[in-house]
């Protein structure tokens, strides 16, 4: 897919490139993010460098995952970076994190409602997963403000610096936002509840 700049009231949202290394770099030192996030830890320079100058390129030619820097304006400071991942042929996740000074002003929540309508709308996603660890309450936060069902809790549903944890697993589908699909969509109907029933 060809790289986009998506913008909000406050903020542009677009493709890193080499330039937002340093930024990189020193937002990931945050012990919150290497906390729930996995980034390499030590988190050096040359981990930013490659992230920025192959990983995120990779991923908008491949069609495999859109990476955005989420600046204050255009030539703004780094205030967060959020990524959708193709993780099967109908379900994309789509994953985020915000720059330590800059977390509390509802940048995150602005940045992924914008990320969400264009995945519905541009990108084809049907069904877009968000994962966080059980007690990422920051996370979960931002999800459900989106627009996010939470639906469970998955068991050892995602590994962390060699770890297994359980995690949140929610989903949006365009149709929570009133947009089409390019799949239909038919829901279970919901079971009905007979009192006395053994």
């Amino acid at each position: 897919m060809k790289p986009i700049t998506l913008t909000t009231e406050r903020l542009v949202l677009r493709p890193h490139t080499p330039e937002d290394a340093a930024e990189v770099h020193s937002a990931c030192q945050d012990p919150e993010i290497q906390r729930w996030i996995s980034v390499p830890v030590p988190y050096e320079p040359a981990h930013a460098q490659t992230y920025v100058t192959q990983t995120v390129p990779a991923g908008w030619r491949e069609d495999t995952a859109y990476n955005f820097a989420v600046r204050l304006g255009a030539d703004g400071p780094l205030v967060a970076t959020l990524a959708v991942h193709r993780t099967g042929s109908h379900t994309h996740e789509i994953g985020y994190w915000t720059v330590a000074a800059h977390r509390g002003r509802g940048y995150m929540t602005e940045a992924l409602r914008a990320a969400v309508r264009w995945a519905c709308t541009e990108a084809g996603v049907v069904r877009l997963v968000w994962r966080a660890a059980v007690a990422n309450d920051g996370s979960r936060a931002v999800a459900e403000k989106a627009g996010f069902l939470i639906e469970g809790v998955q068991r050892a549903g995602m590994e962390h610096d060699g770890t297994l944890l359980d995690c949140w697993a929610g989903a949006l589908l365009p149709s929570d936002l009133g947009l089409p699909s390019r799949l239909p969509y038919e829901p279970a109907e919901a079971p009905v509840n007979v009192s006395g029933a053994a």
